[in-house]
C-alpha cells in the first residue's frame, strides 16, 4: 500500500514555513507528499524560490490558475520537472501538466488540470485527462483538479472513477468534508484546503480582502498575520492496482506541534 499525502493551497511565505513543518510531522504516514504552490510567493503566484522551498520537504509541487502570475517562473518552469502547471493550457505553454515519481518498487503519477467554469477558459479539462491517461503507464495516478466550481469537480470524480487513484480538488483554500472512495475506487474530495493563516480570508489579511469586496477598487494583498494551518488529506492506494482504499482529512494547527 502506498500513502499518499496531497497539502491543500500553500500561502505565502509562512505558508511554506508551516507547510515544511507539518509534512515533517507527517513523514511517518505517507510515502508521498504533494502540496500546491499556487500562491506560495508572497502576495500569490510562484517562484524559483518558493517551489525550492515546497520540494525540500515534497516529491511534486502542483499549481493552477496563479502559476503564471510571477513572469519569472515562465523562464524557470522548463527545468523544473517536478514543478507542474495545469495540463490543459495550450500547446506552447511553459512546463508541463504531468511528472512521474519513481519509488523503485512502484511509481506514481501526479496529473494537475484546471477547470474551466467561473475561470478563464484553457483547454477542455476532460479530454485532456483522458488523453493524459491513455499515455499515462502506472496504474497509481493522484489528479489534482484545480477548479473553482463544485460541481466541476463532482463532474471529473466521476468521470475518472476507476480510471486514476485519486481526484483531489484544489483551489477554494477551504476544506470540505466530503472525502470518499466513488463506487470504482477512485478516492474524492471536493477541496483538501489550504496550508496559511486559519484567522484570515483565503490566506489573506481580511482588512484588505473586505476592502477589495466592499469598494471593488485595486488592492495589494498580504499575508494575515496568526496562528497557521496545514490541511490536506492522505489517500491509500494500492500500488498493484492504483486503487484507493481509504482517505483521510487532515489538519494540523500551530498549536498542535507546539505541545
Amino acid at each position: 500500500m502506498i500513502n499518499v499525502l496531497l497539502g491543500g493551497d500553500v500561502v505565502g511565505s509562512r505558508g511554506c514555513e508551516f507547510a515544511a513543518r507539518a509534512v515533517r510531522s507527517l513523514r511517518g504516514e505517507a510515502d508521498i507528499v504533494i502540496l500546491n504552490g499556487e500562491n506560495s510567493a508572497d502576495g500569490n503566484g510562484i517562484t524559483r524560490e518558493s517551489a525550492e522551498q515546497l520540494l525540500a520537504v515534497c516529491d511534486a509541487v502542483t499549481t493552477g490558475n496563479h502559476v503564471f502570475r510571477r513572469r519569472e517562473i515562465m523562464d524557470a518552469i522548463d527545468g523544473m520537472p517536478y514543478v507542474l502547471r495545469p495540463a490543459n493550457y495550450p500547446e506552447g505553454a511553459p512546463g508541463t501538466g504531468l511528472c512521474i515519481i519513481d519509488k523503485g518498487s512502484y511509481r506514481l503519477a501526479v496529473l494537475n488540470i484546471r477547470g474551466n467554469a467561473f475561470m478563464d477558459p484553457l483547454d477542455d479539462p476532460f479530454g485532456c485527462a483522458e488523453r493524459i491517461l491513455g499515455e499515462t503507464d502506472t496504474p497509481n495516478v493522484i489528479v489534482d483538479f484545480h477548479a473553482e466550481a463544485t460541481s466541476e469537480k463532482m463532474a471529473m470524480g466521476f468521470f475518472l472513477d476507476g480510471r486514476v487513484s485519486a481526484v483531489l480538488g484544489t483551489h477554494t483554500h477551504v476544506q470540505t468534508a466530503d472525502e470518499t472512495i466513488l463506487p470504482k475506487g477512485t478516492a474524492y474530495i471536493t477541496d483538501v484546503g489550504m496550508c496559511g493563516t486559519e484567522l484570515s480570508v483565503l490566506g489573506v489579511d481580511p482588512v484588505l480582502a473586505v476592502q477589495k469586496q466592499r469598494y471593488k477598487l485595486p488592492v495589494r494583498f498580504t499575508e494575515a498575520k496568526g496562528e497557521q494551518i496545514f490541511c490536506g488529506v492522505i489517500v491509500t492506494i494500492d500500488e498493484h492496482n492504483g486503487r484507493a482504499s481509504a482517505i483521510r482529512r487532515i489538519q494540523i494547527r500551530e498549536r498542535d506541534l507546539t505541545r
